[in-house]
């Protein structure tokens, strides 16, 4: 069971790689389609962070990449993408409040 844990978290980090650095290429080569845009690179650190909770350890892990990820990249849209909804700021401030949280849980389990 662990040895396919393993296996599925290489293939989900590969796929979140793969999206979140050349979405366009996964689309072809997966679907026969063109992806870009701030949603496929979200699902591309879902997927990185889908294999860190799959990997041996605490799948805390998973969560806290993906809060700390998306917070980072949607503050990185914000100031300098296109891209500027009406809850695009308060989405990152949720995530940020909650990378912060999830670091004081992991800081609990590991001590």
């Amino acid at each position: 069971m662990k040895g396919l844990l393993i296996f599925a978290a290489i293939i989900e980090a590969a796929t979140g790689v793969g999206l979140l650095f050349i979405p366009s290429l996964v689309g072809q080569l997966l679907l026969g389609i063109d992806l870009s845009g701030v949603i496929v690179r979200v699902a591309g650190i879902a997927l990185i962070a889908l294999a860190i909770a799959c990997w041996p350890g605490p799948p805390i892990l998973g969560m806290l990449i993906y809060n700390a990820a998306v917070a980072l990249y949607l503050t990185y849209v914000g100031f300098l993408g296109d891209s500027s909804g009406v809850l695009l700021w308060p989405v990152v401030i949720l995530h940020a409040v909650m990378t912060v949280l999830l670091i004081r849980a992991t800081r609990a389990i590991i001590h």
